[in-house]
């Protein structure tokens, strides 16, 4: 399955490339297959206060259109108006006057380059200042810009950020709707904040923001950390992010913001946008897999006897790829994009489908099915033991027929599909120990087996050591997963 291309424009932010003149960073952003750059005003790129700023605009116009580059108009930068006091003065503060003036500035180099939109903050409440006071100075002031702007043809964006007074998306259509909700005040959403502020985290303040969403920031962040992290670093779901804004039809700029990156720019623009296309092609087919699920279980419902088809055309429809590519290449231990589907649809049949009716269709479906239809039984049988805590009998008995059956082949896929939920739910000590010497001796790893460590005991530390010895005797290396059995010890003990 071939993803489909993003309905949104890619761009890297200009704050994450200090260390060129802003030609060479246009130059190597479109290089690297971005459609966008989002240009943060001030030192070293665009002095909004240059004597020749309508040349270099007329510049800078003509080459964006050349490298075919959307741009949108960010208004971070830390000490351009007070060099001694960072994003000083602010909207909150009690004088702003500079503050005004720049993002007035703003608004004309944005009507000049054709810009998407200004992005801009509240600012931090000064000490000693309440909040109401707050609110009454960024009203006012927001008020006066949002209407230079609408005589200027410019959309306004106000990103929420955390530890300033409009901190979340709720706080964004708060200070709108006091100011009657006009139309070119929108919202910036920053999807690393969202993990550090937001109470429904990325996706709940993407789907907030709806049609209002007119810029998207793009970084990795951990939560309670305000910190512009390289994608992998922090906990942000970007295909979640990614897909959300596809859901929501969203056809603007979406940026990464690496503002203290410019040491290894180039490198991380490529790595960037390289993970952007990967959480992309992961975001569509998971939508995809949703798609299918939900209209495979709708079909099902309505006449079970369709089971059997549906569960076969899986790997047609939703492909065979590696579920895990970076963590599981081949596929063996988590398996693929198609196992995963056909797991799930059996998991949520569990909810819908009489519970004989159920055991015979999951007996039907392995006995019939090929390998691939196989492991999606075996998926399907940890997809309901991980959604039950207790199956019903009929459904344990032809579940556990089935584990054994896939113990017996020498299918790593069977194996390592057979060791989940359900065989560490159900399957008895002495078969579920030699289902684990069996991975080792097949040298899949033991990440494949659910609770390991909570039912591993002192037998199955005996029978990895006579593995060993046997291997070392025969001059032949010991796997590391044995070192790892050799290590443990029961919790408790059933045979």
């Amino acid at each position: 399955m071939t993803a489909s291309p993003l309905p949104f424009s890619l761009g890297y932010g200009t704050n994450g490339f200090t260390d060129h003149p802003l030609s060479v960073a246009l130059d190597l952003l479109a290089e690297q297959g971005y459609g966008a750059v989002a240009l943060t005003l001030g030192h070293p790129h665009l002095d909004p206060f240059a004597e020749d700023l309508a040349e270099q605009l007329q510049a800078l116009r003509k080459t964006l259109g050349e490298l075919k580059l959307r741009v949108v108009i960010e208004t971070g930068t830390r000490f351009l108006l007070d060099p001694r006091h960072k994003h000083r003065p602010a909207l909150v503060d009690e004088e702003a006057e500079s503050r005004v003036a720049f993002l007035r500035r703003a608004v004309d180099i944005a009507a000049a380059l054709e810009a998407e939109c200004v992005s801009f903050f509240s600012g931090v409440l000064p000490e000693g200042t309440s909040p109401e006071t707050g609110w009454q100075r960024l009203t006012e002031r927001v008020a006066g810009v949002v209407e230079y702007a609408r005589d200027k043809g410019v959309l306004l964006a106000v990103e929420p950020e955390p530890g300033m007074l409009v901190e979340t998306v709720s706080d964004a259509l708060r200070l709108r709707a006091e100011l009657d909700n006009p139309d070119n005040l929108r919202i910036t959403v920053d999807i690393g904040h969202c993990v550090v502020v937001e109470p429904d985290g990325i996706r709940g303040a993407l789907l907030e923001a709806g049609p209002l969403l007119a810029n998207v920031q793009l970084d990795d962040m951990r939560p309670h950390a305000h910190e512009h992290l390289p994608f992998g670093e922090g906990t942000v779901d970007l295909p979640l992010a990614l897909g959300t804004l596809a859901e929501l039809n969203y056809r603007g700029v979406a940026a990464v913001e690496l503002p203290r990156h410019s040491y290894d720019a180039p490198g991380l623009a490529a790595r960037s946008i390289a993970a952007l296309g990967d959480a992309w092609a992961e975001s569509v087919r998971s939508r995809e897999s949703e798609r299918w699920l939900q209209e495979s279980t709708t079909a099902v419902t309505a006449d079970p006897s369709t089971l059997t088809t549906v569960f076969a055309q899986a790997g047609r429809r939703l492909g065979r790829t590696p579920l895990y590519p970076d963590a599981d290449p081949t596929g063996v231990l988590f398996g693929t994009t198609s196992d995963s589907a056909r797991g799930l649809l059996l998991g949520r049949l569990g909810e819908l489908l009489p519970r004989e009716e159920l055991a015979l269709a999951l007996s039907a479906l392995y006995d019939g099915g090929d390998s691939a239809e196989r492991r999606g039984v075996l998926r399907g049988l940890a997809a309901l033991a991980a959604r039950s805590p207790k199956l019903p009998d009929v459904v344990v008995i032809a579940g556990l027929r089935l584990t054994t059956e896939a113990l017996r082949t020498n299918e790593s896929g069977l194996v390592a599909a057979a060791v989940g939920p359900f065989a560490a739910a159900y399957l008895d000590q002495h078969s579920w120990r030699h289902a684990v010497l069996k991975l080792v001796f097949m040298g899949v790893s033991l990440r494949a087996v659910t609770d390991l460590q909570e039912r591993a005991d002192d037998e199955l530390a005996r029978m990895a050591g006579d593995f060993a010895a046997e291997r070392t005797a025969a001059g032949r290396p010991v796997p590391d997963d044995v070192t790892l059995l050799l290590a443990t010890s029961s919790h408790s003990t059933t045979s």
